[in-house]
């Protein structure tokens, strides 16, 4: 069954290709993945895995179709369609929450940006039943053109105590000002079952070079990075109730081909582990290490720059999880184009790491 995936999507990889002359070729170097999905009807945009807590082998991958009409789809760690929502108006990216509490019931659930509605929309997992209302408008005010299209999205998640969990979404657009690009949501259970947002913050630094899309939080160390696409990779702290907006870091400068795009988090430990940022131009991940420099953890110092299969990804995620006897270390997930993402085998990442390509 790995082989027929993989073969599927080969032939897909090939006709992504040729549309694409303007990027660089798919390295003969390049790391192969381990699974191919089966394709969206659209265009492919950004994955999140989801940690099936009673069995982590049968954790989940959740993808956005990124179109008029596109949706979710969840696929299995074989690469196979299991469940899907479509009719969504160009959703763009995933993030998964875990235990949010409505009607003081835990449920774990998707949230996406929907572009085209300016809203965000909330999913259930696994079975990706709607719990927001038709949708949570987002960016209610802004004026300027495209300043309400949601784009990038990440979950930040404040431990209060071992019951009890703040949950908060954070939200980039196609445009917007910079200081306040990026708007935090803190999401809430409503007595109709239904999930409500509060803005809690706006901050976030933007250039004008290009966009900003990729979002990503370590709820661990408290960070939120983003790609400034051109530009490089920013960070913030991700809790609004520290009140600092200041950015910390601004990293990756001048070490992507072009675009700067995706980002996953890998933890080797508490503290430690890598940085991914999808280096698109180049079908390549730039590594870095997650805890920084020793002598200051805001300064990052790139560790390899890994050539991968997928073509020109936009959106990753990585997990350390035990995902059983396949995937024993975990995953990382790379959309490409072809309408598929790709399930790379963390070890085979490691190797690369550790050769510093």
């Amino acid at each position: 069954m790995k082989s027929r995936s993989i073969l599927y999507g080969l032939a897909a990889l090939t006709l992504a290709m040729s549309c694409s002359d303007q990027l660089a070729p798919v390295s003969s170097n390049a790391l192969k993945p381990i699974i191919i999905t089966e394709q969206t009807e659209y265009d492919t945009d950004d994955p999140a895995i989801w940690i099936n807590p009673q069995d982590p082998s049968k954790s989940l991958i959740v993808g956005t179709d990124k179109e008029i009409n596109g949706g979710l789809y969840l696929y299995d760690l074989k690469g196979k369609i299991v469940n899907k929502v479509t009719g969504l108006q160009r959703p763009n990216n995933v993030d998964i929450a875990y235990g949010m509490t409505i009607n003081g019931k835990k449920i774990d659930v998707a949230i996406t940006t929907e572009r085209k509605s300016n809203k965000i929309r909330i999913y259930t997992i696994p079975d990706l039943k709607p719990v927001d209302g038709g949708g949570i408008e987002v960016f209610i005010g802004e004026k300027g053109e495209d300043e309400r299209d949601g784009m990038g999205i990440a979950v930040y998640t404040k431990k209060i105590d071992s019951l009890t969990n703040e949950i908060y979404a954070i939200v980039g657009r196609k445009t917007g000002p910079s200081g306040s690009y990026l708007w935090q949501y803190r999401l809430s259970g409503k007595p109709d079952g239904t999930i409500q947002a509060e803005v809690v913050r706006k901050f976030g630094a933007y250039s004008g070079a290009k966009e900003i899309e990729a979002i990503a939080v370590d709820n661990e160390l408290g960070y939120v990075y983003y790609s400034d696409e051109t530009v490089g990779v920013r960070k913030y702290f991700a809790d609004p109730k520290l009140n600092n907006n200041e950015e910390l870091a601004l990293f990756a400068k001048g070490e992507a081909k072009r675009d700067h795009e995706g980002i996953a988090i890998y933890k080797t430990g508490d503290k430690t582990g890598y940085i991914l940022v999808s280096n698109q131009q180049n079908n390549s991940f730039l590594v870095y290490p997650r805890e920084g420099e020793a002598a200051n953890p805001n300064a990052y110092k790139l560790l390899a720059d890994i050539p991968v299969s997928a073509i020109e990804c936009d959106g990753a995620d990585a997990t350390h999880v035990n995902l059983g006897p396949e995937f024993p270390n975990g995953i990382l997930v790379a959309m490409s184009n072809g309408q598929v993402f790709h399930i790379y085998d963390w070890n085979e990442v490691q190797k690369r790491i550790q050769a510093g390509k």
